[in-house]
């Protein structure tokens, strides 16, 4: 039996400005090396591309060009290599340092961009109690459809001009800092002489370094300047988040408006849509794909992109078992593929593909636009495979519960890190992401690495290639326990020197990655028509074909070896792994 389907060609990197190097130029430079002639035909650049701040990029200030690591020469060269670019857009947040965030702090009630954000409790009133801290708790019935990316309130305080502290909707990233002070900082506090404040600026600034709630700090004769000195310290505080939007205020949709204009002039002609799912936000809603609001939010950008000429790409993470994908897909755009990183893994390890046949000819089947990839800017996708409960009937995931586990642990075992997903009450609800390098992920098996790769190039779909795998990157332990909170993301996420490039291209493994990938970003082939032809389920058997020209893909689960037979002008040629 077999399955078709038409799907485009062409082969996307993927990497920061500065993930070689220290900057595009440096990947441009790369890219003009003769081993990466035709290798790609589109590069989708991470978003420190603009101006940021944390998040490694999707806390985003403006969509301005990063000085420090692109120029326009930069652009101007892979316009010469016929390099088509995709970009972020982070529907979702701004940065607290974004112009409009820092004239609401500026001017509070007063500033244009009053409405822009979500003040909490504004948003809250009147369904919920104020708690102590000042913020309104919502009612249990509200608060327990809350999906949540992180432990406790999605909020940031932040300060105003008139000294209060107000809650801020912040879904993902927040970085607060505390600053020592120094006696200057105390002048406002009336009636306090030089002895004291010298008292308190040392008493304030040890429990700063042994991070001691200023509460629980006894200031001994100074206690009835507390509040006063707390007040003092919070407003010396820095702050870093990733401020939700209001897509109800029109001047959200103005800069959106100006935001796809500017990225298309860059040269972009796919956008991707981050987070685009926690946009829409309604009382009683779980504020994660609400209906029907999310759906009006992506027809009034897509509205937008046709006008600068920009494919839209929703990106979105939900379990198989919701088909949110599905959803997306029917809609007519295309969706990313994150069931095949976890797919591939449990299909090498276990010797088994049937899983990962079954999906490949769903997405045949129902004539699914995709982009994959293995490894990416973020973990290795294993929530996404799970079943799921829908009105009292569970729909199945691509995979079994256990299976899934086998996976965690597998890559765990190899040294990988996790990320969780959490309720309103801060527990643990589920596992998202397990974070690794594809080929750590793989046990660091170079055969196993070229392997996924020929799985991937042959699936249907635009493959997306994080440049590490490219090099067969190892987990860096390092840069992940120096992280902090997001750390667990920094294990894939190695910077490569230029001479690691040059070293690079002395091993096999990267030599044969870069020769898989040429063949699926110039073969005709590719263009065409894919069947599937179903053997044992020890065995892979894809066939691509467009008019003359063919790719076949022979693969032999049990014992890792594969070859691929192409031709080339007429010309049959064969690749042995």
């Amino acid at each position: 039996m077999s399955k078709e389907n038409k799907i485009t060609n062409g082969v996307m990197l993927n990497a920061y400005p500065d993930s070689i190097g220290v900057n595009l130029k440096d990947t441009i430079t790369m890219l003009k090396m003769p081993e990466f002639k035709d290798v790609f035909s589109l590069f989708y650049v991470l978003p420190t591309f603009f101006n940021s701040d944390l998040d490694r990029g999707f806390s985003v200030i403006d969509y301005n060009i990063n000085k420090d690591l692109v120029s326009e020469d930069d652009l101007a060269d892979l316009e010469k290599l016929n390099i088509q670019l995709k970009f972020d857009i982070v529907l979702n947040h701004l940065s607290v340092a974004s112009p409009q965030f820092k004239d609401l702090l500026k001017h509070g009630g007063n500033s244009k961009y009053k409405d822009f954000f979500i003040n909490w409790n504004t948003f809250w009133e009147g369904q919920g109690e104020m708690g102590d801290n000042g913020v309104i708790v919502p009612k249990e019935e509200f608060l327990n459809k809350l999906f949540m990316r992180k432990s406790g309130l999605p909020i940031l305080k932040v300060p105003f001009p008139d000294g209060t502290e107000k809650p801020y909707w912040n879904t993902f990233y927040q970085q607060i800092t505390v600053n020592k002070i120094d006696v200057q900082d105390l002048q406002s506090i009336a009636g306090l002489n030089q002895k004291q404040a010298t008292f308190i600026v040392k008493k304030v600034n040890v429990a700063i370094e042994a991070k001691q709630e200023l509460t629980q700090v006894d200031f001994e004769d100074c206690n009835p300047f507390k509040k006063e000195i707390i007040q003092i310290v919070r407003q010396k505080c820095t702050y870093l988040g990733q401020m939700d939007v209001n897509a109800n205020s029109p001047l959200v949709w103005d800069f959106y408006e100006e935001t796809l204009k500017k990225v298309s002039g860059f040269g972009g002609k796919i956008l991707r849509l981050d987070a685009f799912a926690y946009l829409h936000k309604e009382i009683g809603q779980t504020n994660f794909f609400n209906k029907p609001g999310t759906w009006q939010h992506l027809e009034a950008i897509k509205k937008i992109a046709q006008k600068n000429d920009l494919m839209v790409l929703p990106e979105i993470h939900a379990e198989y078992g919701l088909h949110l994908h599905d959803e997306v897909a029917n809609e007519g755009y295309y969706i990313y593929d994150f069931f095949l990183p976890g797919l591939t893994i449990h299909t090498i390890e276990t010797g088994n593909s049937s899983a990962l046949i079954k999906w490949a000819n769903e997405i045949i089947d129902k004539g699914y636009k995709t982009v994959n990839m293995l490894g990416c800017h973020d973990g290795i996708p294993v929530l996404d495979l799970k079943g799921k409960d829908v009105n009292g009937v569970y729909n199945k995931g691509l995979l079994q519960d256990e299976e899934i586990e086998g996976i965690m642990t597998k890559i765990m075992d190899r040294g990988g890190r996790v990320k969780n997903l959490y309720g309103p009450s801060g527990k643990k609800i589920s596992y998202y992401q397990v974070n690794a390098t594809f080929f750590s992920a793989l046990g660091e098996d170079e055969q196993k690495l070229l392997l996924a790769r020929a799985i991937q190039i042959f699936m249907p779909g635009i493959p997306q290639i994080w440049y590490l795998d490219i090099f067969a990157g190892i987990n860096d332990y390092e840069a992940a326990d120096k992280g902090g909170d997001a750390g667990h993301k920094e294990i894939n996420r190695t910077t490569l020197t230029m001479q690691d490039v040059e070293n690079g291209l002395k091993k096999p493994v990267v030599l044969n990655q870069l020769e898989l990938l040429k063949l699926r970003n110039t073969s005709k082939a590719f263009s065409g028509t894919v069947k599937i032809t179903e053997t044992s389920h020890e065995e892979m058997d894809f066939k691509w074909h467009n008019e003359n020209e063919f790719t076949q893909l022979k693969a032999n689960l049990k014992t890792g070896s594969f070859s691929i037979n192409y031709s080339e002008g007429g010309v049959v040629k064969t690749m042995k792994f």
